[in-house]
């Protein structure tokens, strides 16, 4: 088998891998319904409201994320994941009962937007841990790239498939779709072989275990460069769905059908970024300092794209800088990391990138809503291309390296002190 494709040698891998592409594609169909529910039906092309929206989905991230880590660290992550996955794809099916029986008002969509980002924060931590479990130590990066393959495929054809299905139907159906999406998920739960798992030894229970997990982080340098860097990206490089709206409609007097195709070129970089990812054995700082550079270029450049086109065309580098720019910390963290933090510490990771994106959706969509959208993607990309040269600036004064050797430099497992309390890590 290719090496960009080991990690499906695992039957387990294979199973969730499967059921992880419906599910995806199910809940990207979902992302583009909703905002052009809000967008269009609901409200007056209130980028406001848009990003209220947005941000009652991602909030929970960032106040239940670190406390999400702990149940990750000391539960089964598969038992975590049968209930999470079923009660988002509840959250579907309500939304999707209330559009077609016409009785959907933007409250009930605020409410149910605030449920789904109830059960992600408790789901992140475990799925993103869970492919620790599925897949042997050499094989992690590999996984961690092909779960981004497989997201942005889901990405490439869900917006589109999304938009048609509006233009044909209206968006109730395909809440109902991403309902009966997670049942794949949920089937490939329970067929997954518990005797190959791999599963780290549970956390000890305690009574700071969350203190601990900042502690970890904190003694930590290199993860809190990327923490920051995902917080300042998350809130102004990560709201394309709110800005491609604004864009198609606003700016370029779309339809759904062009709405929805924006997100499937945009996931043509991005899945691009996520199959050059899987071919290398370990994650490289050049490219994370490289993709976040690149997401603020080539934002500011589709800011002043002049035709639809034109500015479709910007986001596939958009989406291979900004898919480059995840995949690395994400890699990063979960190889660096040790076992019984690993939860605990990508719980902190979705925080930053799920809560940076909703605090920073309402501004977006404000600015989108007041002095027009160019001028929103314009402040975005400028932030994220600042970000960017502040941590190439950063990693170069606070290391003796030249600059060649610091870009080429990886991130070797290695452990942060072991502060005050806390137990002695067994090896992994």
């Amino acid at each position: 088998m290719s090496a960009t494709f080991r990690a499906l040698r695992n039957p387990n891998y294979r199973l969730w891998a499967g059921g992880a592409l419906v599910s995806n594609i199910g809940t990207w169909m979902q992302r583009v319904a909703q905002d052009w529910l809000v967008l269009t039906v609901l409200t007056d092309h209130s980028g406001t409201a848009v990003g209220i929206t947005t941000a009652l989905q991602f909030l929970p991230m960032l106040l239940l994320g670190p406390y999400a880590g702990v149940l990750a660290d000391r539960h089964s992550k598969r038992a975590i994941l049968l209930w999470t996955q079923s009660a988002m794809g509840l959250c579907g099916l309500v939304v999707g009962v209330l559009v077609v029986t016409g009785s959907a008002q933007l409250w009930q969509v605020y409410a149910a937007a605030l449920f789904l980002g109830i059960a992600s924060a408790i789901d992140g931590p475990a799925r993103q841990a869970f492919v620790s479990e599925l897949v042997g130590q050499d094989d992690i990066a590999n996984a961690v790239s092909l779960n981004s393959a497989s997201f942005n495929t889901a990405r490439l054809t869900g917006p589109a498939l999304a938009g048609i299905l509006i233009a044909w139907a209206g968006t109730g159906p395909v809440f109902l779709l991403n309902a009966a999406s997670f049942i794949a998920v949920i089937i490939s739960l329970t067929r997954i072989r518990r005797s190959d798992l791999a599963p780290a030894a549970p956390a000890v229970r305690g009574k700071h275990q969350v203190a601990e997990g900042l502690g970890y982080v904190r003694r930590r340098p290199d993860l809190v460069l990327i923490l920051v860097l995902v917080a300042i990206l998350g809130a102004f490089g990560m709201n394309f769905p709110i800005i491609n709206a604004l864009m198609s409609t606003a700016e370029f007097g779309m339809g759904p059908g062009e709405f929805g195709l924006l997100g499937s070129i945009m996931a043509v970089g991005t899945l691009s970024g996520a199959l050059l990812a899987a071919r290398r054995a370990r994650p490289r700082l050049r490219y994370l300092l490289g993709g976040a550079l690149g997401l603020g270029f080539f934002t500011l450049i589709a800011s002043v794209s002049p035709s639809f086109w034109l500015y479709a065309a910007v986001l596939v580098p958009v989406g291979l800088a900004s898919l480059t720019f995840l995949n690395s910390c994400n890699t990063s963290i979960q190889l660096s990391v040790e076992p019984q933090f690993r939860g605990r510490v990508l719980a902190l990771y979705l925080a930053t990138l799920q809560g940076g994106t909703a605090l920073g959706a309402p501004l977006m969509g404000w600015l989108g809503t007041a002095f027009g959208a160019r001028w929103s993607v314009a402040a975005g990309g400028a932030v994220v291309l600042l970000a960017g040269l502040l941590a190439v600036a950063v990693v170069l004064r606070n290391s003796p390296l030249t600059w060649r050797q610091q870009l080429s430099a990886s991130f070797p497992r290695k452990r942060a002190p072991r502060g005050p309390g806390e137990p002695v890590s067994p090896s992994p």
